[in-house]
């Protein structure tokens, strides 16, 4: 199917790595021209390379209060306009709640929730100027609510309000706003604690992810390009008729309404 995606411009927080990397490699497959940021300019730079022709990095800390508004503006000043946002940045620490510290709740907040509000505003005017859109990664724990998730349920369901009230500013400007929730996605920190697993049960790899992931209830993991497949379908205009949309790609993780 083609997604009429080529040539578009996109910007990809927290690219470096996981599901950001695997977004950039398959929105370069789709012909996109691309703005990378992270804060890692040499993994940056491997992802660059991986994609091809087109594509520019922004090595940059969005927790910084100007880092958003200069990496839409390089964006911009690129490629000459903006199609397409995807807020990916951001991890939030895990934990017992009465150990939680305030600067561990204001570090959760102000890369995944400010960022996201600060690329959002930049490139807004860009994107009502291109009918483009934005595609939040948010995450099921801001629909289900985990002792030990605290920060990152919280600021989740931030993220996925945001996506709503943009969405719902979005249907009289032009911007297609939406959401993509991500179960348990193989990147680097889960099979971090998959290689833990096997060694402390002393089975295999696979032995090891089919019992974690049952212990969830799920049937397996996620992969990246899982994703990425659905932010490409989200970006395009194969999507029109979604707007304000919350996609749980999670294998069944989430199971209310």
């Amino acid at each position: 199917m083609d997604l009429q995606l080529t040539g578009k411009v996109a910007i990809i927080t927290g690219a470096s790595r996981g599901i950001g990397r695997a977004i950039a490699e398959r929105l370069s497959q789709e012909g996109m021209r691309l703005v990378l940021a992270a804060r890692s300019a040499d993994r940056l730079q491997e992802v660059a390379a991986a994609c091809g022709p087109g594509v520019r990095i922004f090595p940059a800390d969005l927790r910084e209060e100007a880092a958003p508004a200069r990496l839409i503006a390089f964006a911009v000043e690129a490629f000459g306009g903006l199609d397409l946002l995807v807020n990916n940045a951001g991890a939030t620490k895990r934990g017992d709640f009465l150990r939680l510290t305030e600067e561990d709740w204001q570090d959760g907040f102000a890369l995944k929730f400010y960022s996201a509000v600060r690329c959002a505003r930049a490139a807004w005017p860009h994107l009502a100027a291109s009918q483009g859109a934005i595609v939040n990664i948010v995450g099921v724990g801001g629909r289900t609510g985990s002792a030990e998730f605290a920060i990152g349920g919280a600021v989740n369901a931030g993220v996925l309000n945001l996506t709503k009230v943009l969405a719902d500013r979005g249907i009289r400007e032009g911007v297609r706003v939406n959401a993509i929730n991500p179960g348990y996605i193989l990147t680097d920190r889960l099979n971090a604690r998959l290689d833990l697993h096997a060694n402390e049960k002393r089975t295999s790899r696979e032995e090891a992810a089919l019992e974690v992931s049952r212990g969830y209830g799920l049937a397996r993991f996620g992969q990246p390009g899982e994703i990425a497949t659905a932010v490409a379908y989200l970006a395009s205009p194969v999507a029109s008729y979604c707007q304000g949309a919350i996609l749980d790609v999670d294998g069944g993780q989430t199971r209310t309404l």
